[in-house]
């Protein structure tokens, strides 16, 4: 059960991230022709708000994939003379920490709408967006990063109760130096 729910989260996880990656692919796309026009005297005007929307909206998406795919950051200096057990107790204590993170993260997204919604805020520029309009996504965003990091956390879970150490290893352990290289 928890392999499937691994496997169904990393397949999910990655189609977000090829819609994540076509929508940072299209805004590049935005500001280079803005670029160009800028050659010729006209633009678009507001690509760099627009961009930035963007990078927030996928940083919030993209957080879930690197997760499933081990991409955050630990250092592992005690963790690597552990034994199996020691390694999984490490791995579960440091996703418990993570996914609690992130949930108090998406917790306090709220508030931030909600006053967007309320007083129907725009942003200081020209384009005048509503904040809500940005601050939907990428409030979703951390809500899904929460949580994909408490089912993945539950998922290993269960492979450590199963003494299954390799397969908690490849959910919620640390990509070696040597394997990042390759």
């Amino acid at each position: 059960m928890a392999e499937k729910m691994l496997d169904w989260l990393r397949r999910l996880n990655r189609g977000v991230a090829g819609v994540v990656g076509a929508g940072l692919l299209l805004i590049a796309g935005f500001v280079l022709i803005d670029i160009f026009l800028r050659q010729l005297g006209a633009s678009f005007g507001g690509t760099d708000e627009i961009s930035g929307y963007a990078m927030a909206i996928a940083t919030s998406w993209g957080m879930g994939y690197a997760l499933m795919e081990l991409g955050h950051v630990r250092i592992d200096l005690i963790r690597n003379r552990a034994g199996q057990m020691g390694r999984s107790l490490f791995d579960l204590f440091s996703m418990a920490v993570l996914a609690g993170t992130v949930t108090l993260i998406a917790w306090k997204c709220w508030p931030v709408l909600e006053r967007s919604l309320a007083n129907s805020s725009r942003a200081n520029t020209p384009l005048e967006t509503p904040l809500a309009w940005v601050q939907t996504p990428w409030m979703a965003g951390w809500i899904w990063f929460a949580v994909v990091s408490w089912l993945t956390f539950v998922a290993a879970i269960l492979l450590v109760v199963k003494r299954d150490f390799d397969g908690a290893e490849d959910a919620i352990g640390v990509v070696a130096e040597a394997e990042a290289l390759e």
